[in-house]
């Protein structure tokens, strides 16, 4: 039986700026401002548009080696994403599928990141644990582009 869980994340970045950022090239910014967590990344296969897949491989004492995400949707004027996660991460140990929908919208003062995570549990997994971490995991992307953004403004315009 599959999941879902949706959530918000204001930001003080405006939408197009942390949608390039936190979503488009967060291959080539995570690396630099997350290190902590993600040593490396990279695309694999495409050239950034519908059907491409980038890995991002975590630091050593993290709960995954690495994920593989496929981007399944993407509208770059409306600041809307899809992926889905293809390999690694939780695929076999806790999931057997999982996607997300990230919409970055305008709103006063910045945005507001709208997320959707979509998932299939293995038989006999806290869906909510994982939920939360998920969750954990989208807001700390958001906030660490946001800080990033607004100690370099003329980034990502």
């Amino acid at each position: 039986m599959s999941s879902s869980w949706t959530f918000e994340i204001d930001s003080a970045v405006p939408a197009p700026r942390l949608f390039k950022a936190a979503i488009l090239d967060w291959h080539n910014l995570a690396p630099k401002i997350a290190s902590d967590k993600i040593v490396s990344a990279a695309p694999v296969e495409g050239d950034g548009n519908v059907g491409s897949i980038r890995q991002f491989n975590f630091a050593p004492g993290l709960p995954f080696s690495f994920v593989k995400e496929r981007l399944d949707f993407l509208d770059v004027e409306k600041c809307e994403a899809k992926s889905t996660l293809v390999e690694g991460g939780g695929i076999g140990v806790h999931i057997e599928s999982a996607s997300t929908h990230i919409k970055v919208e305008p709103k006063a003062g910045g945005s507001v990141v709208k997320v959707t995570g979509t998932s299939k549990p293995l038989p006999g997994v806290d869906v909510a644990g994982e939920s939360e971490k998920a969750k954990g995991a989208f807001t700390g992307v958001i906030k660490g582009c946001e800080a990033y953004l607004v100690a370099n403004p003329d980034a990502y315009n």
